[in-house]
C-alpha cells in the first residue's frame, strides 16, 4: 500500500491546480499558465491511473474472499478465474504509477530544432546524413509528427553536409531527445570504387524549443542581413530577398563569455515569417545553452547517456554488411538495418526509455 501512501493528497493539489488555471490572474502571466497546465495533465493521468489500481485492488480482494469462503463449485470456478486474471495486473499498474510519480523533464512536451551533420567521412558522411534525415522523416510519418527544414547545405554528391528542421507534435522532445550524439556507419560507400569498407559519421542534435517567455534577448542588439534564396522554386527564386541572416552577441551568464551566434533562414519565399523562425532558432539555441548545466547533471547521475546532450558522444553503429544497429548506451544490437533506415526506430527509443526509467526509479527509491 505505500504507493497509496504516497499518492496522497494528490487529490486536493488536483482541485487547486484545475481552479488556479480558471483565475484570470495566472492566465496573464503565460510561464505560470503554462507550467500550471502541465502539472493539470500530469496530475490528471495520475488519479486516473490510482482509481484503475483502487478498483483492480478492491475486485481481487472480493474475489479472493469469494474463493476462500463460498461453497458452490461454479462460483469458486468463476472467483479463481478472476484472482488469476487480476494478480498480474496488480504490479503493472502499480509499476505505471511509479513512473508517473517521477518528476518529469519539463522539456519533454516541447517541440524540438534539429540538426543533422556530416562529421568525419567527406562525401560518404554528407550521404549517411542524408540517410539519417530521411530515416527521422519515415519515422515522423508514423508518429503523426510534422517537421519543416529550416535550412541545409547539401553534399557534392548528395546528401547534407548540415540540414536543421523543426519538429512539431505531442511529446516530441520526451522523444526524440534519445538520438543526440554521433552516429557512425560502416558500409562500402558509393563513391567507393575498390569495395572497401568505410567508417564514417554524422552528428545528430535535438534541442528542446524555447518559448518566447523563457529567453530574454534584446532584439535590438540583433543584426539582421537579407540575401535571394537560392535553389528551386520558380520565378520568385533570386528575385526576392526572402532569405535571412542574424548575428546575435550572446553572453554566457556563467562565464560571462561573449559569443556571436549566426542563424540563417531560407525555409518561406516571406522575409517576415523567415526572421520570425530565425528567431525562434535563435530563442532555442539561447535556451540550449544556458539550460547545459542541468543537462550535464543529469549526464553525471545516468550511465546510459540518455537525454545528456552530449554531442561528442558515440551512441550508435549502422553496420550496412552486417545488417546490424547497436545502441553502445544500453548495449543493445538489433538486425534490421532496412526497416529502420526506413523510421521503424521506435523498439530501440522504448528500450532507451525503459533504461532510463529503471535509473530514474533507482535514484528516487520509489
Amino acid at each position: 500500500m505505500d504507493i497509496l501512501n504516497r499518492i496522497e493528497g494528490l487529490e486536493a493539489k488536483f482541485h487547486e491546480v484545475s481552479l488556479m488555471i480558471t483565475d484570470p490572474a495566472v492566465i496573464a502571466d503565460q510561464a505560470r499558465y503554462v507550467r500550471l497546465n502541465r502539472d493539470y495533465k500530469e496530475l490528471e493521468r495520475v488519479l486516473v491511473s490510482t482509481e484503475k489500481y483502487k478498483k483492480a485492488l478492491k475486485s481481487l480482494e472480493e474475489a479472493k474472499q469469494l474463493l476462500y469462503n463460498e461453497s458452490d463449485p461454479e462460483l469458486k470456478e468463476m472467483a479463481r478465474m478472476e484472482v488469476d486474471e487480476l494478480e498480474p495486473q496488480i504490479p503493472v499498474l502499480e509499476e505505471g504509477i511509479k513512473l508517473m510519480l517521477l518528476p518529469r523533464d519539463p522539456e519533454d512536451g516541447k517541440n524540438v530544432v534539429m540538426e543533422i551533420r556530416g562529421g568525419t567521412g567527406g562525401d560518404e558522411a554528407a550521404l549517411f546524413a542524408g540517410d539519417l534525415f530521411r530515416m527521422y522523416t519515415k519515422y515522423f510519418e508514423l508518429k503523426g509528427f510534422k517537421y519543416t527544414v529550416s535550412s541545409c547545405s547539401e553534399g557534392a554528391v548528395g546528401g547534407y553536409k548540415e540540414i536543421i528542421f523543426s519538429v512539431t507534435g505531442e511529446n516530441v522532445y520526451g522523444t526524440l531527445k534519445y538520438e543526440s550524439g554521433v552516429h557512425r556507419v560502416q558500409r562500402v560507400p558509393a563513391t567507393e570504387t575498390q569495395g572497401r569498407l568505410h567508417t564514417s559519421a554524422a552528428t545528430v542534435a535535438v534541442l528542446p524549443e524555447a518559448e518566447e517567455f523563457e529567453v530574454n534577448i534584446n532584439e535590438g542588439e540583433i543584426r539582421w542581413d537579407y540575401f535571394r534564396s537560392g535553389g528551386a522554386g520558380g520565378q520568385n527564386v533570386n528575385k526576392v530577398s526572402s532569405g535571412v541572416r542574424l548575428r546575435y552577441n550572446w553572453k554566457n551568464p556563467n562565464t560571462g563569455e561573449v559569443q556571436e551566434i549566426l542563424i540563417e533562414c531560407t525555409e518561406t519565399r516571406d522575409q517576415p515569417k523567415n526572421k520570425e523562425r530565425a528567431l525562434s532558432r535563435l530563442r532555442t539555441m539561447i535556451y540550449d545553452k544556458e539550460h547545459q548545466k542541468y543537462i550535464d547533471d543529469i549526464a553525471a547521475r545516468r550511465k546510459t547517456m540518455v537525454s545528456t546532450g552530449d554531442r561528442s558522444a558515440k551512441i550508435r553503429t549502422y553496420n550496412y554488411p552486417q545488417g546490424r544497429i547497436t545502441d553502445h548506451r544500453i548495449g543493445l544490437t538489433i538486425y534490421n538495418l532496412a526497416a529502420f533506415m526506413d523510421g521503424d526506430i521506435q523498439s530501440v527509443i522504448d528500450a532507451l526509455t525503459v533504461a532510463e526509467n529503471a535509473e530514474r526509479l533507482k535514484e528516487s527509491e520509489l
